[in-house]
């Protein structure tokens, strides 16, 4: 059950949510064994990426909560 009442800061709230489990699987990646070079690129690419847009959206979501 979601005690998120405005329907804009639950939408920050999932998406933030999502992005958080997103970048924890590409954490994981990391971990298999024999990975190539081309592959640890890829998901250092794809973290890189979503370390982004965690930082926006977190940000997005502080103003939200703040005003």
């Amino acid at each position: 059950m979601s005690t998120v009442k405005n329907k804009k800061d639950k939408v920050l709230f999932d998406d933030l949510k999502d992005e958080c489990v997103k970048f924890i699987k590409l954490m994981n990646q990391l971990d298999v064994e024999n990975l190539t070079e081309d592959q640890e690129e890829e998901i250092l690419g794809e973290m890189f990426a979503s370390l982004t847009h965690l930082n926006v959206h977190s940000g997005l979501l502080k103003k939200q909560i703040e005003s």
